[in-house]
């Protein structure tokens, strides 16, 4: 077979075809899983997002032309013939995507006062009264004016607002204000080696009170549903962090993710320890009144911390 040169463009298109719909279009059941889907092959469950994929049992994953070199036996040549066209290489032509247009960012007013927040947070999930104070008083918590609903604020270096995630005082609402950047989602800074990292807003908190003993001496951040980068924001603003510890939720999901983020922070030769609640989530676990285990993800049983 001759060489094929494919340019960024194509092997981007490639890379992110949607693997549902290419399964399903040769016939393949695929099973809804909340907001991602399972497929059966053999005896393990594929978890598939848009042109995304993970084993969670083999550890491994990656994008639409990894899934069809692996399940469907095809080298990278075949893979790309088979998503995007012909043995030119050449792209089928599909129809554009309408480009949404960004609205800029827009903070939420805040509200006279904090009752509203101070009784879900507080009295309702039971975040200990001095921890809410501090983020209060950083200005990194409030109540917005409308809804009032509670603000969990991030900021850059330069204590410029660059992003907010909002959960509903009186209803299962939770989203991020349209525009925010996701490498500054809510965080604090701390002066220590650590970093620790969790799902949502809540969970950090939670996990916080229930360890207060110099608290503020470390960093911590919350995803808010949105990947990843404020790990990568957090380790660049901080030369000072030296080992990171992953405490996302103790469900797939969750598992799932600090594996991938174990792995690939282990090739960065940063020490990291899983830390997982006993419940779903570290609210749960304080709700509940339960202690800490860890778990220490095995691409690390080298790294000591």
């Amino acid at each position: 077979m001759a060489f094929v040169k494919y340019t960024e463009q194509q092997i981007k298109e490639a890379s992110e075809v949607d693997i549902v719909d290419l399964l399903r279009r040769r016939g393949e059941k695929v099973e809804t899983a909340g907001s991602e889907h399972e497929w059966k092959h053999g005896g393990d469950t594929i978890r598939i997002r848009g042109g995304k994929w993970f084993n969670f049992y083999e550890n491994e994953g990656g994008n639409a032309i990894s899934f069809v070199r692996k399940f469907f036996e095809k080298d990278f040549i075949q893979a790309m013939q088979f998503l995007i066209g012909d043995s030119t290489g050449e792209l089928k032509q599909a129809k554009p995507k309408p480009q949404k247009e960004k609205k800029p960012f827009v903070v939420p007013t805040a509200n006279k006062n904090m009752r509203r927040v101070y009784q879900y947070l507080v009295e309702k999930r039971k975040i200990d009264e001095e921890v809410f104070s501090v983020f209060a008083n950083h200005g990194l918590l409030y109540e917005t004016a409308e809804y009032h609903n509670a603000a969990f604020v991030g900021k850059d270096k330069n204590g410029v607002i660059k992003h907010i995630s909002l959960r509903g005082t009186g209803g299962n609402f939770r989203g991020n204000v349209e525009s925010s950047i996701p490498e500054y989602s809510f965080h604090w800074h701390g002066k220590s080696d650590r970093l620790y990292i969790f799902e949502a807003p809540i969970d950090m908190l939670s996990f916080i009170s229930m360890n207060k003993e110099e608290w503020q001496t470390h960093s911590y951040a919350a995803c808010c549903g949105i990947g990843s980068k404020v790990l990568d924001q957090m380790l660049k603003d901080n030369p000072n962090i030296k080992k990171v510890y992953l405490c996302l939720d103790n469900d797939m999901k969750g598992r799932e993710y600090n594996a991938i983020i174990a792995d690939r922070l282990f090739e960065q030769g940063i020490p990291t320890k899983i830390l997982v609640p006993k419940n779903k989530d570290w609210n749960e676990d304080i709700l509940n009144k339960n202690i800490i285990r860890e778990e220490t993800s095995d691409c690390l049983i080298q790294q000591q911390l």
